[in-house]
């Protein structure tokens, strides 16, 4: 049963300009995240867009905000084929088991300058 949807956009435009010095991804993201977000090459900024997105379509799923889960224990990670999954820790890890949530579902898109993702929890 679905216990939680969320989605998201974010501005790759924005995550540009905060890809410009390391402080942005050292606060809120994984070493493997950040790892590979940077290996994106020009496609870096959408990645990180997308990314950011889907920790906000997490926390929209949970019906919470970022005042009570920090977006470093929202972690995003990518299978050998590319398909984004959830890797949450912490407090975030806490909040599923609270909620019964057994399991989660990504989808991360970009189109010119935008990236969007969505998120769906199932009990």
């Amino acid at each position: 049963m679905i216990v939680g949807l969320g989605i998201d956009l974010c501005a790759i435009e924005r995550m540009e300009k905060l890809l410009q010095s390391d402080a942005f991804l050292n606060r809120y993201f994984a070493l493997e995240e950040a790892r590979y977000i940077r290996g994106q090459g020009a496609m870096a900024a959408a990645s990180l867009a997308g990314c950011f997105a889907a920790k906000e379509a997490f926390v929209k799923a949970l019906g919470e905000g970022f005042r009570e889960i920090p977006l470093s224990d929202i972690v995003i990670l990518h299978t050998s084929k590319g398909a984004p999954r959830y890797a949450v820790t912490g407090i975030a890890k806490e909040a599923l088991a609270d909620r019964n949530v057994r399991t989660s579902h990504l989808s991360i898109t970009h189109e010119r300058d935008i990236a969007a993702a969505v998120c769906v929890l199932e009990s």
